[in-house]
């Protein structure tokens, strides 16, 4: 631990509710301390600092973006305050801890956990058309249904469609038993768990009835003008150049579409180049359209899912 040689007090001004801003047991209090070479101590409405003078500085940053949002009314996770430590480090902190995007069935919210989300969500609000390029775990998948239901309650589309490609299925799902749901249900599940958890129980069913939310594999698209939708494609990695082309010109007026895809899990066949690959060739640079690369920076799943993924990528490096 480094030598003391500076302390502050941070006051609690304007706050109503310490819970939301220190978290249960203190645990926001105690997250910053593991992150920043700080040692905190909470007295009232104030918060004693002590620590090497540029650790205190980033502390006392991070309390007030913190502050902020808990006066705000945001209730301050962990994930929050490592995202503000990150951002300070970045020069970025003057973002502060990004706005809830959304309340889940259960009541939690739901912000971006990571500068890479960050990122991507202001793609999303920003552009008619959206690429998430990068690993599993990074949340491309969650965050683009967030936006989709969010945009579904504000009215600012009429429909969710979601697809993806059944690769191991051959996108020829005849010969399978049962109806459409029954065929293709085991590669969608990813997108009905996702659902699930945003909407309440029974209305991800009644909007599937509706035909306001749609769950359809990328076969089922060819031929259809999409208008006044959001529209996701899930596992673009899987989709050929052909196949993201017919994808993306099934876009019509009102629609906002996000393509989400890892290039490290492609499982096309044996001579079938990804179209995700081509992306940013063709794209970058074209206003309208946002390409967002996140990495295992940017997992959110269990903290060894990181260091997995980036051991990975440190193989497919060496191979190259």
């Amino acid at each position: 631990m480094p030598s003391i040689t500076s302390e502050a007090t941070f006051e609690l001004t304007g706050l109503d509710d310490p819970l939301r801003f220190c978290g249960f047991r203190d645990q926001n209090l105690n997250a910053l301390e593991a992150l920043v070479p700080v040692v905190l101590r909470l007295e009232g409405d104030r918060v004693y600092l002590s620590g090497d003078r540029d650790a205190v500085r980033r502390a006392e940053d991070v309390l007030g973006h913190m502050l902020a949002a808990a006066c705000g009314g945001t209730q301050v996770t962990p994930d929050d305050v490592a995202l503000a430590v990150r951002s300070t480090v970045r020069g970025e902190g003057r973002q502060g801890i990004p706005p809830t995007l959304a309340v889940t069935a259960r009541g939690r919210e739901i912000r971006p956990k990571t500068a890479g989300q960050r990122a991507l969500a202001a793609a999303i609000g920003a552009n008619t058309l959206t690429f998430a390029i990068g690993p599993g775990g990074t949340g491309k998948t969650f965050l683009a249904i967030v936006m989709a239901v969010r945009a579904l309650k504000e009215r600012d589309v009429a429909r969710i469609v979601l697809t993806r490609p059944a690769v191991e299925a051959g996108e020829k799902l005849g010969f399978l038993p049962g109806d459409l749901r029954e065929k293709v249900d085991p590669y969608l599940r990813p997108l009905y768990d996702a659902l699930s958890e945003l909407l309440e129980d029974g209305t991800t069913q009644k909007y599937l009835e509706r035909g306001t939310i749609e769950v359809a594999p990328l076969a089922y698209m060819r031929g259809r003008t999409l208008s006044d939708a959001f529209v996701i494609l899930d596992e673009a990695q899987n989709v050929t150049h052909e196949q993201l082309k017919m994808f993306l010109t099934r876009l019509g007026s009102g629609s906002k579409m996000v393509v989400n895809g890892d290039e490290t899990q492609i499982d096309l066949p044996r001579g079938h180049r990804s179209g995700l690959l081509d992306v940013e060739r063709l794209f970058a640079g074209i206003d309208d359209i946002g390409i967002v690369r996140l990495d295992e920076t940017d997992v959110v799943r269990h903290p060894l899912v990181g260091r997995i993924v980036g051991a990975y990528d440190r193989l497919s490096r060496e191979r190259d």
